[in-house]
């Protein structure tokens, strides 16, 4: 069975980002799940642990200063120790694909590991296959009206995976952990200064949140959009947004989800007063149940929706975060 490498973020304190439970779930589909991480030095042993609970064989361990949360992390190039971890984990290990989070971090080093390896990138894979000891990636593109498929010939398949697109869970296994050598420098520009986003919502993040609930211009004004908001914490949701209740200053640009925004592949979104035009549905089509209120039942959302509710917004979401707290 040919190895299959995942690159699993870390936060600065070196936890594993939950991206990294879709990514070993898709490389058990496809054959056997290593992971690599790239920490700070002494920061690993939690982070391995974590690993095997979700299923990685083996974890290949890179400790660098360089890293998130390391003493020189502000002096490094951006992504140049995950990067370095990679490339290393790739030439121990040997796999037959290499996936990432398509996050921000996920691309960035996607394509500098592609460089290196001198391989393509199947961007924003929803899915993959293998026959044979050939991998074949899916996408779903121009807002979900089309499913694509890649193939690379030649060196190992790099691809970055949608985060919450991957159901399939791997089983826990008890990892072997294998020690990479990385570059003492980093060479190029480099981060001189950094300092955390104070989080100020005890909500999900909106990137591989299961469940998230968005608001458009049918909410009216910033006051009123206060209204999806309750709707969100009433389900333990993240926060989204369309674009034009972004422009008219509802909410912050960081919830808007669709093609210019974030896109997101929840179990469950819930599109209050939103149209649904095709920039906003290429962000959200993936999602596994969605539920559209609109007052307009010619809206472009229902064509897509599994459950449609015709009806004002201010009285059909109360009811529900009315209902919702009975059945908590």
């Amino acid at each position: 069975m040919s190895t299959i490498l995942v690159f699993a973020e870390t936060s600065p304190s070196g936890e594993v980002r939950e991206s990294a439970a879709g990514l070993l779930g898709l490389a058990a589909k496809l054959g056997e799940p290593a992971a690599v991480i790239a920490t700070a030095p002494g920061a690993s042993s939690g982070a391995v642990a974590r690993l095997g609970e979700l299923g990685a064989a083996t974890v290949a361990v890179g400790e660098s200063d360089r890293a998130a949360g390391g003493a020189g992390a502000n002096g490094a190039l951006v992504g140049a120790a995950e990067t370095e971890a990679v490339v290393a984990a790739v030439e121990a290990l040997s796999p037959a694909a290499v996936l990432l989070p398509n996050s921000s971090t996920g691309r960035e080093i996607a394509g500098r590991v592609a460089a290196r390896l001198r391989v393509p990138v199947a961007v924003d894979l929803v899915d993959a296959t293998v026959e044979g000891e050939r991998i074949t990636g899916i996408h779903s593109v121009f807002g979900g009206a089309y499913t694509t498929e890649s193939v690379v010939d030649g060196g190992p398949f790099v691809a970055t995976v949608r985060l919450g697109a991957i159901e399939d869970r791997a089983a826990a296994a008890s990892p072997a952990t294998h020690e990479l050598t990385l570059p003492g420098d980093a060479l190029g520009p480099t981060v001189t200064a950094a300092a955390p986003v104070a989080k100020t919502s005890s909500r999900p993040e909106l990137q591989g949140a299961p469940i998230v609930v968005s608001g458009g211009r049918g909410l009216g004004s910033k006051e009123n959009f206060e209204l999806v908001g309750q709707l969100a914490d009433a389900l333990g949701a993240a926060l989204g947004a369309s674009r034009a209740a972004v422009d008219a200053g509802y909410v912050e640009p960081s919830a808007q989800v669709g093609q210019t925004g974030t896109t997101v592949a929840p179990q469950l979104y819930v599109a209050v007063g939103i149209s649904g035009a095709i920039q906003h549905r290429a962000g959200m089509q993936t999602a596994k149940t969605i539920v559209a209120i609109n007052t307009d039942r010619d809206a472009p959302l229902f064509e897509i929706a599994d459950f449609g509710i015709v009806g004002d917004l201010f009285t059909v979401v109360p009811q529900l975060i009315d209902e919702i707290g009975k059945r908590k």
